[in-house]
This record gives C-alpha cells, sequence and structure tokens, in this order.
C-alpha cells in the first residue's frame, strides 16, 4: 500500500498530521462549482475551481504500470504542465475508489485488494523522513512512533497516529508505520510523498493509507499507492500548490475517454 495521512478523517486530536489542511481543501472543492476545461465542461463539478491537476492514466483495471502528467488550467483550458513520467501503482491495477467524483459502476476498491483507487481526489499534506522538503504544501517530518492504521475494525481506520500518544495497542495489527527505513530494513519509499484523499470519511473496508510516494523500483508495483522516481516527486512537490485546490486523478484510458468531456479533465499530450 502507500502511507501516510490520507484524507484521513480530521475529527480526532490523536492525529499528529495537521489534518485540517484536508478538510479545508475538501470545503473549497466542494464550494461554489463553475464551469471549465476543454470545450464544453460541465458544471457542478466539485474540481471546478481547481487549477492544478495530477493525471495519472493506465491501460485498463488490471495494468500496475502508468503515465503520470502535471496539468494546470490556463483561462478555460488544461495545458501539459509536465513532461509524461512513468509510475507503477497498485499490483493488482486499479479500482473505483471514494473521491470528488460521483459514484461509478464497475470495480470498487476494498481494503487490501492491491488496487489503486480510481476517480478524482483532493491532494492532501506531503510527508517524509526529512525534518523539511521544498513545498508549498503542509509538509511534516514523520517519526518512528507514526503509524497509518489500515485494519478496518479500527476505530483509527484510515488515520495516521502517533503510537506515543494512542498507545501500542491502538496500532496493534497496522502494517503502515510512517517511518519505513526504521521499521522496514531502511526502505526509502516514504521518504517523500503526498496524500491521496480517499475514503475521506473512513468507511470500513473501503481502503486506506493512500498515496503518491517513491518507488522501490521502476517495475515492481505497489499495495495500492501510486509510486514514482525521485526527481518526478520532486518536482510534483516543488509545484503544487495549496491555493490551486490541486486533484488527483487516476483512470484507465477507455474510463478517461468516457468521462474526459463531461468531467473537465485535459487530454493528455506531450508537453
Amino acid at each position: 500500500m502507500s502511507v501516510i495521512a490520507s484524507p484521513l478523517r480530521p475529527s480526532s486530536t490523536t492525529i499528529r498530521w495537521p489534518m485540517v489542511a484536508m478538510a479545508v481543501a475538501l470545503a473549497m472543492l466542494a464550494g461554489g462549482c463553475r464551469s471549465l476545461a476543454d470545450g464544453d465542461a460541465a458544471t457542478g463539478l466539485p474540481w471546478s475551481r481547481s487549477t492544478q491537476l495530477v493525471l495519472v492514466t493506465t491501460a485498463d483495471w488490471d495494468a500496475s504500470r502508468g503515465t503520470l502528467q502535471a496539468f494546470e488550467r490556463d483561462g478555460d483550458q488544461w495545458r501539459a504542465a509536465s513532461a509524461p513520467a512513468p509510475v507503477v501503482i497498485g499490483r493488482a491495477g486499479s479500482a473505483w475508489g471514494s473521491g470528488l467524483h460521483p459514484a461509478q459502476g464497475g470495480p470498487a476498491k476494498r481494503e487490501g485488494d492491491g488496487r489503486a483507487p480510481a476517480g478524482v481526489f483532493p491532494i492532501g499534506s506531503a510527508f517524509g523522513y526529512a525534518s523539511g522538503v521544498s513545498t508549498a504544501l503542509p509538509y511534516r517530518a514523520m517519526r518512528a512512533s507514526d503509524y497509518c492504521i489500515d485494519v478496518s475494525q479500527s476505530p483509527l481506520y484510515n488515520r495516521i497516529v502517533d503510537s506515543d500518544q494512542v498507545g501500542a495497542a491502538a496500532v496493534a495489527g497496522s502494517t503502515e508505520p510512517m517511518r519505513r527505513d526504521l521499521h522496514a530494513n531502511g526502505d526509502q519509499r516514504y521518504k517523500l510523498g503526498f496524500v491521496i484523499g480517499h475514503n475521506a470519511a473512513g468507511a470500513a473496508d473501503a481502503g486506506s493509507c493512500i498515496f503518491a510516494h517513491l518507488w522501490k523500483a521502476a517495475d515492481e508495483a505497489t499495495a495500492g499507492c501510486t509510486a514514482m522516481d525521485e526527481a518526478t516527486m520532486r518536482s510534483l512537490l516543488g509545484w503544487l500548490r495549496p491555493q490551486h485546490q490541486p486533484v488527483f486523478v487516476l483512470l484507465p484510458k477507455p474510463e478517461y475517454q468516457r468521462l474526459r468531456s463531461g468531467w473537465a479533465l485535459p487530454s493528455p499530450t506531450p508537453r
């Protein structure tokens, strides 16, 4: 999977991560929607005020590799802000997640299914191992005591918590320590990353701890996150701006073509 503060529920004081930032982002995205994007854009879209968009497309629902490209809105049109870059996603491909988009028919993301959530999601805070990083996003340096709870039956499901505050029993069974370098033999995958706002309500078994982070290798898929090389991640973190209400979009190409016009999404083209 991937780990860190996802659009986890922002109501608990046990969350060290500044989840208020995610709550604000969701409120901004949901309010005052208006038309945008290529051609006859649909109205009433929760992301219609977003002017930064990170797009990942894959060949089909079962593909574990994809292409990432950043876009920014110029007037009523999207334009490429980066060249396409390779990414890996869930080892089983993707399935519809819970985000800003309306409910869709088809495969649905479930805890432990090895699929990345598809749809449109707010981008939340950045995270990593270092004390600071070059980004305008809210950033949190993770500690050895930070865990993302992927145990569906837990009242802390889909939250980042500090075990020093909630107690060791509260994180028992979680497979998502935020400092994987300290807990998993020097693993660098969570050295840098950002939150993908899936399952903000923390619905049981709907999937948890979904992030963009570094890949272990270009041919090694994740358990449900989107992973990339460090240069691509650093470029994204330096480009993203909270005031632009950035969103993350992941779709198989057939679904992308079906929804692109109605969802006012950009055309994936070379820079």
